[in-house]
């Protein structure tokens, strides 16, 4: 832990002023989402006081039963961040479309994308969710916005975070220059930088998956699942422990703070899918996260980064975290190509 408090907006003006690395109206949109999950915390905090649970009667646009706190998280992020001039506009897991920032206010030139509240289905249970979003520029020489602006490749973000409704509320951002956490300091009204220059160990003895579906997995996903059940008797020599929160951002967090590997990999339930999680919304930032970790992340096929969006709502395969174990993953499906 850092020797002196460093808060949010001093560590982004550090950033701003002596390296450099982030632009004036960056900094000003990044401590904005930052308010709006503040604001998002104390929601979810207030639970059956607050008569936020359960769900809302409602379906998003993925068809998914929408919570509460899904549509109170959705209007917070819009609400703080459509009036500051620093956005063109915004795309969320809950929206059918991209909000466009409306003409009373001024415009920027940064494109927001976000998921309100992943891990929804935990709310009820009081198990961690959180807040993931992702961060763009607007291609300057096109007037006005359109959904196609959105569809750009992961490597193109220039800031990418998320915010962890836990025991703590803890926020992790990169702007391109190493992941660092902040914890919010309720006495403060504050987050207060807690790490800096977050690494993920590239081997680990931990991997998270939803074990329930293995029957319906491809190949080489059963393949390394299993060397890993096999322990010390198996070809991996070593024991595995199984973690698996259903809340990407809980999970995300445990990888990033110990190491591990995450996957929600392609099954052939729905085999026109190329997978269950959203490419903006969640594996775009998280990825970019891991990798200015030190981790990797790919689709099964290719780095997730360089994956070119073709639609807002696109998903795609998922594996994450150390990296010696993510590439063992890849290598697995590439031999069975062959």
């Amino acid at each position: 832990m850092p020797t002196r408090t460093i808060s949010l907006t001093r560590y982004l003006v550090e950033q701003q002023r002596h390296d450099g690395r982030i632009p004036g109206e960056l900094r000003l949109l990044l401590e904005v989402v930052a308010r709006a999950c503040k604001r998002i915390s104390y929601e979810v905090n207030k639970g059956a006081l607050g008569e936020v649970l359960g769900t809302a009667g409602s379906e998003n646009v993925q068809g998914e039963v929408q919570k509460k706190l899904d549509i109170i998280a959705n209007e917070v992020l819009i609400e703080a961040n459509e009036w500051g001039g620093h956005l063109a506009a915004m795309a969320s897991e809950e929206m059918d479309g991209i909000y466009l920032v409306p003409n009373r206010y001024p415009h920027g030139e940064y494109l927001l994308m976000f998921d309100p509240l992943d891990g929804s289905s935990n709310i009820d249970v009081n198990v961690s969710i959180g807040t993931i979003f992702s961060v763009f520029k607007k291609d300057p020489g096109q007037d006005g916005v359109s959904e196609a602006d959105f569809l750009q490749p992961g490597r193109q973000q220039v800031a990418a975070g998320y915010c962890v409704y836990g025991p703590q509320t803890t926020l992790v951002l990169t702007v391109g220059d190493g992941v660092a956490m902040f914890t919010l300091d309720r006495e403060l009204g504050s987050f207060v930088l807690t790490q800096e220059n977050v690494t993920i160990p590239e081997d680990t003895q931990e991997f998270a998956i939803n074990m329930s579906n293995m029957r319906h997995w491809a190949p080489p996903i059963r393949r390394y699942v299993d060397e890993c059940l096999q322990g010390v008797e198996g070809p991996r020599e070593k024991n595995f422990n199984m973690r698996w929160i259903a809340s990407m951002v809980a999970d995300v967090h445990r990888i990033l703070t110990r190491g591990g590997i995450f996957m929600y990999p392609w099954d052939q339930r729905e085999p026109t899918k190329p997978g269950k999680l959203r490419l903006l919304y969640e594996a775009n930032p998280m990825s970019w996260l891991v990798e200015q970790a030190g981790g990797a992340a790919h689709n099964c096929q290719q780095r997730i980064l360089d994956v070119q969006p073709t639609a807002l709502h696109e998903r795609v395969s998922v594996v994450l975290g150390s990296k010696n174990e993510v590439e063992r993953v890849l290598q697995y499906h590439l031999e069975a190509q062959q």
